[in-house]
């Protein structure tokens, strides 16, 4: 929110971003049970998998905030990025069955039309190697809309992909003896 006031404040956004958070807001709340119920499911599919999450450079922020999720609160690895700069390389790293992996990917109805047809394509190629490719598309009339509904459904996900790996979603104590360690350098 305070990014949001300082471009507003900088002039590169109208006020209209306050508008498109309320209605955030109030889709969130009236979806919440069905955003929980979709959140189960996706972590049961989600559940001891690698995931690769991909998303549009628009939506970028969500992918890179859902990996940071998993790795903190699920203590899983897994990685993200953008389509379709994967498409120059790590396409290609796509060579292996493994029912292990799965490849996300992070959808609006908005996207780009030649992003979709890579979005399309990427996960008929991905869905070769993977044990699963999963599209997750946004709901919301706005980016602002769409972005706020995936980041809710998604850290719903981090949290029940931690109740099943029997982890506790905020410990961090590596983190803390990694700085730990740094202070006394």
């Amino acid at each position: 929110m305070a990014q949001l006031y300082t471009l507003y404040h900088l002039g590169l956004i109208s006020k209209r971003f306050e508008a498109e958070l309320m209605n955030a807001i109030n889709q969130l709340k009236a979806e919440n049970s069905e955003i929980e119920e979709k959140a189960k499911h996706l972590a049961n599919a989600l559940y001891g998998k690698i995931v690769a999450i991909y998303s549009t450079d628009r939506i970028e922020p969500v992918a890179l905030r859902f990996r940071q999720q998993i790795n903190e609160n699920s203590k899983r690895l897994c990685w993200h990025h953008v389509i379709p700069e994967m498409n120059h390389n790590e396409l290609v790293g796509w060579r292996k069955n493994d029912p292990n992996q799965v490849a996300l990917f992070l959808r609006n109805s908005d996207d780009h039309p030649r992003n979709s047809i890579r979005m399309d394509l990427t996960k008929e190629i991905t869905s070769h190697y993977a044990g699963a490719a999963i599209e997750l598309y946004s709901k919301g009339n706005s980016l602002i809309e769409r972005s706020l509904y995936l980041v809710h459904l998604l850290d719903f996900v981090s949290v029940f992909l931690a109740d099943m790996n029997h982890v506790d979603a905020v410990e961090v104590k590596v983190i803390d003896f990694l700085k730990g360690e740094l202070a006394k350098s």
